[in-house]
């Protein structure tokens, strides 16, 4: 039986692509002016911040509640996060990066608001209304079933590497689809948790497994961003979200 008894699952802090992202949602601009190519997208001042303040909550962590190991997505803007979180928590950890925990990858639609999208692709932005988030799979990207797919094998990879308590750094689908997986929640309350909590930068969820199955305890935390370090809850994906 595997040792894991609770993972840490936290977003990255605010991305330079996220502040493109609200700037062109601003302006209502088709197209968002990311600074890099998705996997190199750097964090954001705020993001730095953010990292910070998570590195002082992991720190005040007694060694019973410490994290054993980091589970890590490819993305710079995730293991900028867990660099600067394990710096100020003075903590140094057996860490894995996985591709399989990078963000949902959005083929022709990427770097385009829904404004974009429904201008550049019609045809794509009727097919998403039609199949619905879940299950829209655009031209060389991935579908949030995808995603699920890639995330369940790391899950089991993570369950076999015998630490009981793990950090995993990755994204806000990625962080929302491990929490269903780990549940047991199917698309429609998914898709709902998705539209009513959504996944706060550097926020963190924790997941328990009790007796009776995994827990979330608590769900989106930002009780360690406070005083001067802003929360932000920036949608995760380089185009608008609404159908």
């Amino acid at each position: 039986m595997s040792a894991l008894r609770e993972l840490l699952l936290v977003r990255h802090g605010e991305s330079e692509a996220n502040v493109a992202a609200a700037e062109a949602e601003r302006t209502g601009a088709a197209r968002i002016a990311v600074p890099a190519r998705d996997p190199d997208v750097e964090l954001s001042p705020t993001g730095v911040e953010q990292a910070e303040a998570l590195g002082r909550r992991l720190g005040d962590l007694t060694a019973d509640e410490a994290p054993q190991a980091l589970w890590v997505s490819t993305y710079r803007r995730a293991r900028s996060t867990a660099e600067h979180a394990l710096r100020v928590a003075q903590l140094t950890l057996p860490t894995t990066v996985d591709e399989r925990l990078r963000d949902r990858e959005l083929g022709v639609l990427d770097t385009l608001t829904w404004r974009g999208v429904e201008e550049l692709h019609p045809e794509e932005a009727a097919r998403r209304r039609f199949l619905g988030k879940y299950y829209h799979r655009p031209p060389g990207g991935e579908s949030w079933a995808d995603v699920s797919q890639r995330l369940r094998s790391a899950l089991r990879d993570l369950a076999d590497s015998g630490a009981e308590r793990v950090l995993v750094v990755s994204h806000d689908a990625t962080t929302l689809i491990i929490r269903g997986i780990l549940m047991g929640i199917q698309e429609a309350e998914l898709l709902e948790l998705s539209r009513t909590q959504p996944v706060p930068n550097a926020s963190v969820t924790r997941m328990v497994r009790r007796e009776d199955g995994w827990r979330a305890e608590p769900v989106n935390d930002v009780s360690h961003l406070r005083g001067d370090v802003p929360t932000t809850h920036h949608g995760g994906e380089h185009h608008g979200t609404r159908p």
